[in-house]
């Protein structure tokens, strides 16, 4: 009986401790991808496509264990005291109630906000394993849905909290535009109750079609001739626009850059004659045998301006290349088309 004691104890701190590194309570196994559940998904989608072009955001639930994130529960934000009212609800009812992040719809992948930044700020403070979930609708329409999970990588969230983007700031901590987010691969993943039933409706017939009306029934292999459609893609002209907005705006960007560093030159060059100057006089001063005159607060005299924020270069940059890589994405298959033409022209 005294041998038995020891081997039950250690058997349920080797239990517990099991548990504490699934459960990583202490934060410190790096998360690797994100699983959501099919009506999570489903849930994301209808609120984003009721409001849309509108954006609208939401609350993701769930758990993080070990290396992946479950979310297992979302809400939409329609009003400010909504959240705790639901949050409380669902503690009663035994729902996972542990907040996971938060979801915003987009529109041609334009996210990269000032907005944005503040909030996924203050989600990833609080649980330093929070995502955001941004979901395109305009990019679902052409028929794969548009689902992607950014977080803040360890060197902005500690460039946000001190509010400093400066150049030194930014070498210091080796911040570019490309590792502002990491984005993680989602995974959707149903319940077993929800895949039983998706089995058992293959077990009923379907109706024949004689039972239906003919004119709203499509054969399945009806033609399709929208893929040979040689008009631009409206999705790729809306993205040009975009693009050129973005890359005005971040002209604009730089041409503030420009007169700050005028500015900063003119105030550092008077600086430098006020210091000549004075230390000439004190050498005339010496040499006539007086005593030299005292030193001054040179910041008192001349305010050099300040450095602006490099934060909002960050994120158009960002925006511009998410962009890039759209246009260059579908811009491919519609040159196609247009290339296969021309030379069935000739």
């Amino acid at each position: 009986m005294a041998s038995t004691a020891p081997t039950t104890n250690a058997k349920e701190g080797l239990a517990n401790l099991n548990v504490t590194a699934a459960l990583d309570i202490e934060g410190t196994i790096p998360l690797e991808s994100v699983q959501l559940d099919g009506l999570v998904v489903l849930k994301i989608i209808k609120h984003c496509r009721e409001a849309f072009p509108t954006p609208v955001t939401g609350q993701l639930l769930g758990l993080d264990i070990s290396e992946v994130l479950e979310v297992t529960s979302s809400f939409p934000f329609p009003r400010a005291k909504y959240q705790v009212e639901m949050m409380r609800c669902l503690r009663e009812i035994n729902v996972d109630h542990n907040t996971v992040g938060w979801y915003q719809s987009t529109y041609l992948g334009s996210f990269l906000t000032h907005k944005l930044v503040e909030t996924q700020y203050f989600f990833q403070k609080t649980n330093n394993k929070s995502v955001v979930i941004v979901h395109d609708v305009s990019r679902s329409t052409h028929g794969n849905i548009s689902l992607r999970a950014f977080r803040f990588t360890p060197s902005f969230m500690e460039a946000q909290k001190e509010k400093k983007f400066t150049n030194e700031s930014l070498q210091k901590k080796k911040l570019t535009f490309s590792n502002i987010f990491e984005e993680l691969p989602i995974a959707i993943k149903n319940s077993h109750l929800v895949t039983a039933l998706l089995h058992s409706l293959n077990e009923y017939e379907p109706l024949p079609i004689k039972a239906l009306d003919k004119d709203k029934v499509e054969v399945p292999l009806t033609p399709n001739f929208d893929t040979l459609e040689l008009s631009l893609d409206p999705y790729i002209e809306k993205n040009l626009e975009f693009l050129l907005e973005a890359v005005e705006e971040y002209g604009q960007e730089q041409s503030n850059l420009a007169f700050w560093q005028r500015s900063y030159a003119r105030e550092q060059s008077k600086l430098q004659q006020y210091l000549q100057k004075r230390k000439q006089e004190n050498q005339t001063r010496q040499a006539a045998g007086l005593e030299p005159l005292p030193e001054e607060d040179i910041s008192k005299l001349f305010k050099l301006p300040p450095e602006p924020s490099k934060l909002d270069s960050l994120l158009i940059t960002s925006q511009i290349n998410n962009y890039c890589k759209q246009l260059n994405q579908y811009a491919g298959p519609t040159l196609g088309k247009l290339f296969v033409v021309g030379e069935l022209q000739k």
